[in-house]
């Protein structure tokens, strides 16, 4: 078994995951988007618990007491592969496809679930300040590039 130590900063990896995670559901919460603030924090934070638990796995397998040799060949870009997978079921759950009005929402919203996946994964890697720019970076994508197509729209009609 790992010592306290490690699950220690297991929880805290967690912890700033999942705070790292509401600054993005934050943005997504106030825009009045399916998928907010508590979303975007259980994802970040279950990514980073996923990634921390492979850890767990692979010393608790390769320590096992046994009379045999166990070889274990770890691939984490397959363990990153499933969960990115499984929290795009979550993303895929916000689209919504409107037949009436011909268009689609909540396509930036999954995007950012699938961000976050991947701000869980980086704080368990022990990245935080990319975590931390990352979630900035798409802080500015959701909020600020969100009025740019309406300027657009509005100087052209200006011009007609």
């Amino acid at each position: 078994m790992l010592n306290m130590p490690f699950q220690i900063q297991m929880i805290l990896s967690v912890l700033i995951a999942v705070l790292i995670g509401g600054i993005v559901g934050l943005e997504r919460e106030l825009a009045g988007k399916p998928a907010g603030l508590r979303t975007h924090m259980l994802v970040a934070g279950a990514a980073a618990f996923l990634v921390k638990l492979t850890h767990v796995l692979i010393f608790t397998v390769s320590n096992a007491e046994s009379s045999e040799s166990i070889v274990i060949q770890t691939d984490p870009v397959r363990i990153i592969q499933a969960i990115i997978i499984g929290f795009s079921f979550i993303g895929a759950g916000t689209i919504i496809q409107r037949r009436t009005e011909e268009r689609v929402e909540g396509l930036t919203t999954a995007a950012s679930i699938l961000f976050t996946t991947g701000l869980g994964i980086a704080v368990a890697c022990n990245q935080y300040i990319a975590s931390i720019g990352v979630a900035l970076i798409i802080l500015i994508v959701n909020s600020v590039f969100n009025f740019i197509p309406d300027w657009i729209k509005s100087r052209l009609d200006k011009k007609k």
